[in-house]
């Protein structure tokens, strides 16, 4: 039977000094909990906590209103299987006896695999995608394939409860996609309990039930990630006070360039964020416009850029809009006309480009024409 897993007031850190402290959690089979936050924050030490490698300096860790202390090693084994970021280097193993390791809570004192441990082995290192590495040195192994075996290790305990700190590292995106999908699986399917940090907040958003949030002292913050991310709790978390995070596309803008906007763009549909992103890169400062506040453009565009007009989402274009986008347009010295479409609700658009026509301020259609 899966099992719920609880933190009660918990206090983390070394040595009897306390890191981090009212760490309360309670998580029901299947979820998926992410730890977040800056490097050296305390996520380790928690799933350290956690994991028993690390004493609890107060409170509990409950498996189903157990304490995790009252377990032997090899129950506690059965129950939780662990990936650290330490490297592993056992010497002349291949990764099939790496991945045999995760059978130990099951097999007798002479650690002898039956049967059905060898099939476990093999469905292990199927599920990660890893079965032609069976027969190969794990010391040999790149980081990626390393990670991929020592994950393939810990399914192969068959856990209740798995913890991972940061599973993604040293992966390529493609792997990192399958690696998530690999748990988002087992905790669908199997109701096993995900506890795992990652530092790509972008993947955290999409994997996670929950979030904790860590920032070295205090626990700032723990929901859904729609709760998370609704507020402004991951520029607080990283101290972001250069550039931004955007939770609707997960993604990071770089700080706005300062001074008076030199272009205009013509933006919409998405077809402007890539001239933002270029000209912030090359240091030039803009504008944008007129762009309906549901547009893809106008999420980055406020990101990069003071000077943006904005109208209301299925609203006509006002007077008053077309009136500010003018006089930005009469601050720069280029109007940039990014392709978009332009229909009967953008229309004033259309107009903007005609109006910087008629007071000689020259249209460009690409980059490469700003003599910039």
């Amino acid at each position: 039977m899966p099992v719920t897993f609880e933190t009660r007031n918990l206090a983390v850190g070394y040595n009897k000094n306390i890191l981090i402290q009212g760490i309360n959690i309670h998580l029901t089979p299947g979820t998926i909990l992410t730890l977040i936050g800056p490097n050296g924050a305390g996520k380790s030490t928690i799933l350290k906590t956690i994991t028993r490698q690390l004493r609890a300096l107060r409170g509990m860790v409950l498996f189903d209103e157990i304490s995790a202390a009252e377990f032997s090693s090899k129950e506690f084994a059965k129950k939780t299987s662990v990936v650290l970021t330490e490297r592993v280097a056992p010497e002349r193993m291949t990764c099939a006896e790496v991945t045999a390791m995760g059978r130990y809570p099951y097999t007798d004192l002479f650690g002898s695999l039956s049967e059905h441990d060898i099939r476990i082995v093999r469905e292990s290192l199927e599920r990660v995608h890893a079965l032609d590495l069976a027969d190969r040195d794990f010391s040999e192994l790149s980081d990626g394939q390393r990670q991929r075996i020592l994950l393939a290790r810990a399914i192969c305990q068959e856990p209740e409860i798995i913890v991972l700190d940061e599973p993604t590292a040293y992966l390529d995106i493609r792997y990192k996609i399958e690696m998530l999908e690999i748990l988002q699986k087992m905790a669908r399917e199997k109701g096993t309990i995900v506890i795992m940090s990652l530092h790509e907040i972008d993947l955290a958003m999409k994997i996670s039930d929950e979030l904790l949030c860590i920032d070295g002292k205090n626990i700032t913050a723990y929901g859904t990630p729609e709760e998370i991310f609704s507020s402004n709790a991951v520029e607080k978390l990283y101290g972001l006070h250069n550039g931004t995070y955007n939770p609707i596309f997960c993604s990071v803008e770089m700080p706005k360039t300062s001074g008076e906007p030199l272009v205009f763009v013509i933006a919409g549909n998405g077809k402007g964020t890539p001239f933002f992103r270029l000209l912030q890169r090359r240091g030039i400062p803009f504008a944008a416009g007129i762009l309906f506040e549901n547009d893809v453009d106008c999420q980055t565009a406020v990101s990069l850029s003071d000077y943006v007009v904005i109208s209301k989402a299925f609203e006509p274009i006002s007077a008053a809009e077309i009136n500010l986008a003018q006089q930005f347009l009469l601050k720069c010295k280029y109007v940039l006309d990014s392709g978009a479409v332009i229909g009967s609700f953008n229309k004033a658009n259309r107009d903007l480009l005609s109006f910087a026509e008629k007071n000689n301020i020259p249209v460009c259609k690409s980059i490469g024409e700003l003599p910039l």
